[in-house]
Formats: C-alpha cells, sequence, structure tokens
C-alpha cells in the first residue's frame, strides 16, 4: 500500500517531530514549578507529576480502514503534604497562574482534609540515583500509512487461513508514554516509553455456530513485533482450531494452561501479596509471608529492569530505587508489594513499588512478572494426562481474593492419552488458589510477550464444570 502524502513527513519534519515527542524538559520544568509553588503556599512537602500520553491508532475490517485515530496530551498532577494530612490535584491547564492556584488550591484542600499518620514521602536515602539505559524508547515512530498496512496484511494473512469464514477485524498502534517526577525533598527523575502493537480477531462458521479467536503482539521496540502476517495467521489458526466444540460431562481432571492464559495465575498471586489488601486483611494470603506455597521448584519474579521491558523503568512513583525481585523463590513467598504508605503501616520498608496517576495517590503495584520454566516440554507435561483439559481462554472474574476460592469460565481442547484432541467449550473450572498454586506444574517454552509472562501450566485435580 503506498501512503498518501498527507499520512507522512519528510524525514527532517519527522525527525523535529520526533524530538519534540521526545523532549521532557518542559514538562521537568513545570513539575519543579509546581512543587515549588506548593512549598510557598504553605505545604510541608509536596511532589508532582507530569505524565505525557500520546498514541494513534487504526482499525480495519474487510480490507477497508475503519477508524484512525490519535490522541496526545499532557496532564500534571500534584500531591501535598500539610502535617499527617494529604491533597491529591490535577490539571492539564497550566496557562497564566494557574500553576500558583493549583498548589493553592491543593494546600487548601489538605488542611481540611483527615489525618493519616501513614502518609508522606519516601526516605531520601531510598530514592533512585542510578537510572540505566533500558532502551524503551524506539526513535522510529510508525506513520499512520505504515500502522494501515501492518493492520491490513495482518487482516489479509486472517481471512488466507482454510475454514476462516469472515474478519473480526484487524488494528495497529503505536504510542509513547512518559512521567516526570519531582519531590521536595530533591528527587528529580524522568522516563519515556514508546510502544507498538498489531492483533487481528477471526471468525468461523455462521450464525449462532460460529468461532472467533484473536492473536496480538505488542513491544516498545517495533523490531520486537511479530509479523502482521505471522498475527494474522495465528488468529485464523486459534479461530479454525476451536470450531464445532463439545460439551464435557463435570468431572476432576488434570488441568494445563496454555501460555496465554497462564500468566493469570500469577497475576491471582500478585493481587493477594499487594500490601494494599494485606494491610486490609482482605487478602487469603495475609498470614503466608516466609511460607512454602508452591513446589520448590517454583520462581515467580518481578523485574522492573528488564531490558525493552512492556512494563519497565528505573524509579517508582515515589521516586524510591527499584530491583528485580523474586517475588516466591523456591516455592516461598518471600514479599508483600509496598509504596511507602502501606510500608509504613505494615511495619516494613517500601519495595518500590508505587504507582500513581496525575489524580491519585500512589498505590503498590507489579512490573514486569515472569514465572521461570521448568524442565519438561509442553507435550511431556501432558503425556500421562489420560483425561484432562487444556484451557486456551478464560472468561469471567470468579476468583475471591479473601478467600481464595477460584472459579473461571473457560474454554479450550480435551486432552485424551497425552493428546489435544477436539475444542471444548461453555465449560467452567474451580478450585482453591493454595491447591492450585501447591501442584503447579511449568513447562520449559516461556516467551516474554506480554506483562505477566509464564510457560504452559499444568495444574492437577481441578473441578471442571461441564454438562
Amino acid at each position: 500500500m503506498n501512503p498518501s502524502p498527507s499520512s507522512t513527513l519528510s524525514p527532517q519534519d519527522s525527525s523535529k517531530a520526533n524530538r519534540d515527542l521526545f523532549d521532557q524538559s518542559a514538562l521537568s520544568d513545570l513539575a519543579q514549578r509546581l512543587v515549588e509553588a506548593a512549598k510557598r503556599a504553605g505545604a510541608d512537602a509536596a511532589d508532582a507529576v507530569a505524565v505525557r500520553g500520546i498514541s494513534q491508532g487504526v482499525e480495519v475490517r474487510d480490507g477497508r480502514v475503519e477508524e484512525s485515530e490519535r490522541s496526545e496530551g499532557d496532564d500534571v498532577g500534584l500531591r501535598v503534604l500539610v502535617g499527617q494530612r494529604q491533597a491529591v490535584v490535577s490539571t492539564n491547564d497550566v496557562s497564566g497562574d494557574a500553576v500558583t492556584k493549583l498548589a493553592e488550591r491543593a494546600v487548601a484542600m489538605a488542611r481540611v482534609a483527615p489525618s493519616d499518620k501513614y502518609v508522606g514521602l519516601a526516605d531520601p536515602a531510598l530514592l533512585a540515583r542510578d537510572f540505566p539505559d533500558l532502551d524503551l524508547l524506539d526513535p522510529n515512530v510508525p506513520a499512520t500509512a505504515e500502522l494501515e498496512r501492518r493492520a491490513l496484511e495482518a487482516e489479509a494473512a486472517a481471512l488466507a487461513v482454510k475454514g476462516v469464514s469472515k474478519s473480526g477485524g484487524a488494528s495497529a498502534s503505536s504510542g509513547i508514554g512518559g512521567m516526570v517526577l519531582v519531590t521536595s525533598t530533591g528527587f528529580h527523575g524522568s522516563y519515556l516509553r514508546s510502544s507498538q502493537g498489531i492483533s487481528a480477531t477471526a471468525i468461523a462458521g455462521e450464525g449462532t455456530s460460529m468461532e472467533r479467536d484473536y492473536d496480538f503482539t505488542s513491544a516498545p521496540h517495533g523490531a520486537d513485533l511479530l509479523s502482521p502476517q505471522a498475527v494474522g495467521r495465528s488468529a485464523g489458526e486459534r479461530t479454525v482450531a476451536r470450531y464445532n466444540p463439545r460439551k464435557v460431562e463435570t468431572c476432576k481432571v488434570p488441568v494445563v494452561f496454555d501460555p496465554r492464559v497462564a500468566g493469570s495465575l500469577v497475576g491471582h498471586l500478585v493481587g493477594a501479596i499487594n500490601g494494599a489488601s494485606i494491610a486490609r486483611k482482605t487478602s487469603f494470603l495475609k498470614d503466608r509471608l516466609g511460607q512454602q506455597l508452591f513446589a520448590r521448584n517454583i520462581r515467580i519474579v518481578d523485574d522492573p529492569l528488564r531490558k525493552r521491558g512492556l512494563r519497565s523503568q528505573t524509579f517508582d512513583a515515589e521516586g524510591v530505587a527499584v530491583k528485580r525481585t523474586a517475588l516466591v523463590d523456591e516455592g516461598v513467598l518471600t514479599t508483600w508489594l509496598l509504596d511507602c504508605a502501606t510500608a509504613r503501616e505494615l511495619g516494613l520498608t517500601t519495595t518500590g513499588h508505587a504507582h500513581r496517576g496525575v489524580s491519585s495517590s500512589p498505590s503498590p503495584g507489579p512490573y514486569n512478572l515472569h514465572l521461570e520454566p521448568g524442565t519438561p516440554s509442553p507435550a511431556e507435561l501432558i503425556a500421562d494426562i489420560s483425561q484432562g483439559f487444556y484451557v486456551t481462554d478464560l472468561i469471567g472474574s470468579g476468583v475471591n481474593g479473601v478467600t481464595g476460592d477460584y472459579s473461571r469460565g473457560a474454554s479450550g481442547f480435551w486432552i485424551e492419552n497425552g493428546e489435544l484432541t477436539y475444542p471444548v467449550s461453555e465449560v467452567t473450572i474451580a478450585g482453591h488458589l493454595f491447591e492450585i498454586f501447591k501442584s503447579m506444574q511449568p513447562a520449559n517454552n516461556l516467551e516474554f510477550r506480554y506483562g505477566i509472562n509464564a510457560p504452559t501450566v499444568r495444574i492437577e485435580g481441578l473441578t471442571l464444570g461441564g454438562r
């Protein structure tokens, strides 16, 4: 497809436009002025975040562009502390004397806010001082015409798969996101991260017997994406494989999770060890720190410093230095995810997991998570299963973080004598997360494609709810 003149820039214009997008100096100056204005207005302490968000995307269906959009904006947030009282305000309008007015309003709000003995900025001794290059920014920003090409090629590849009856659409996108953080304790840090993605959805069958599936790829750098053809072909093949599913009887069998859904098991663990849940005593793991939850070969890692990682960064939303951490090591739960406030409430030290937007105070959250691989291949993992279920899709969010009860809708394939046989849909899988964690067996096929990554995982003795 030839790009239209209106969708491209000359190399010189494109280079200048990219430099403007990548330049955060104005945001840094703005954050510094907000902190200074807050101190003048009477704040005992303050921090300011400035967030840059730029995105463009193209959606196609049946060989035509259905939608093309672009958004661009900078937002700022100011957090002020007056004694043990805190307030957060945000705006995207900093013209005229808006900085001074925003700071005065924030201080006025803080003075009437409820007292909270756990609020406060990070201990200066914990602040990041080294900012390694994590190679998060792709200098080549794709033009709209390039996004159209990727989406159209992905759709064409899906439609070329025998058995695909129609397109569910395809899309391609790119964006740049970044943050500047300035605190009254002297921290000043910033980062930018690019993102690019391609997705495709295919449909097989007609009427009430239609099945659909999808695939996608995303990465900070365009060079790390799967090709549009690979994405489309995978979406088509996944869809055709699901066609004409059967029902199965209710039973208790081994359940094997495809890598696309296996990461959800890691996500349930991380939700349960979030410091906010632990402080509120609303997690089924609240008394399990330091205990053996998994087999000894299980290791679950959070790595904010992984090069070209989807969620990588060198400091958290309070300026605290981040580090690679084994959340589970040799099967033992080693830590909670903490920001400064939850750490103080629990009598601990922050783990550098603070996240925040411009209109919210910090709260804990993970970065790049992965379950380390085991030794068996996926084929070896299921070889001894006479009757079982291979999950490729999960539906709903029936997981109770307070009790650990697990129940989710699912579809996938029936396992018989160690082989995947026919597609299965409209079933539920149920159990308890303690038992799920205890029996987890990972295969050796870990790939880093998502924010949470896991290889194929086998779980023993889950209840399959069928007809």
